[in-house]
């Protein structure tokens, strides 16, 4: 069978072999890097997350608001759940947030840490959900960990198939490659257009550059927040999409904006 010019069992062969590179390059990263570099005890990793919090916080904010009470939301590539337990502290309703991820250990994960929350297995590039089911949804360090074109494309394609009319993409991924890890390959703005046709892109940039923000945490939060105010310093990039041409009719959940 023929899809859009290319056979289906060869695509499907293609998205699968991407999903078990995936598989591999993480079973590789359990082993090589510990565990503690991200937990909550980690000046680093404390201080990019709340970071992020604040600059999450801003976006709505500038959104009109105040809470994600009532939105539909999906979490692709939601690893142990940790930013959905992060939505909840932003008002969103736990019977209406869902999360998927690639790794079963993952959501074995998460179902421990958040057994109250919905998470399934599954691969982003065959979303078990039907069209316009969510009013938000989100990707967080999944499509740097993506080399393969085809599925970078599947996989925004799917998140816009179960967007709602009016919905919103947030992104937050690093822009650079890494030189130290061939898994990953950094996703610059125009990509992300590219990735979402039709949208409208607001970005920021964001988190010291892992390197230097390791050194410095430990040393001085008032000196890291300082430098992570310097733009170029820093590596990621916190995004939020809409489709442009719904921004004045837009209505999500129950809340006109």
């Amino acid at each position: 069978m023929i899809e859009n010019g290319i056979d289906s069992t060869a695509l499907a062969a293609s998205l699968a072999a991407e999903d078990e590179r995936v598989r591999a390059a993480y079973a590789r990263r359990r082993q090589n890097i510990p565990g503690a570099r991200y937990a909550r005890t980690n000046p680093f990793a404390l201080y990019s997350l709340h970071e992020r919090e604040a600059e999450i916080a801003s976006f709505m904010r500038s959104e009109g608001l105040t809470s994600l009470a009532g939105l539909r939301i999906l979490d692709v590539g939601c690893g142990r759940g940790d930013t959905l337990r992060q939505l909840l502290e932003f008002g969103a309703d736990p019977n209406l947030v869902t999360g998927i991820d690639l790794l079963e250990e993952n959501i074995e994960s998460a179902q421990k840490l958040c057994p109250h929350l919905r998470v399934i297995c599954g691969t982003a590039t065959r979303l078990p959900f039907s069209d316009a089911s969510f009013d938000l949804v989100l990707q967080f360090m999944l499509f740097t960990s993506i080399l393969s074109d085809l599925s970078k494309r599947t996989i925004a394609t799917e998140m816009i198939r179960v967007l709602a009319p009016g919905g919103r993409v947030l992104w937050y991924d690093f822009s650079f490659d890494n030189p130290k890890n061939s898994d990953v390959r950094g996703i610059g703005k125009r990509e992300i257009q590219a990735l979402f046709p039709g949208f409208s892109v607001q970005s920021r940039r964001m988190t010291l550059a892992p390197p230097l923000g390791r050194i410095i945490a430990p040393m001085s939060v008032v000196l890291y927040y300082l430098l992570s105010r310097i733009r170029p310093l820093c590596t990621h990039l916190l995004c939020l999409l809409r489709r442009a041409d719904e921004n004045d009719h837009a209505i999500v959940g129950a809340k006109k904006i």
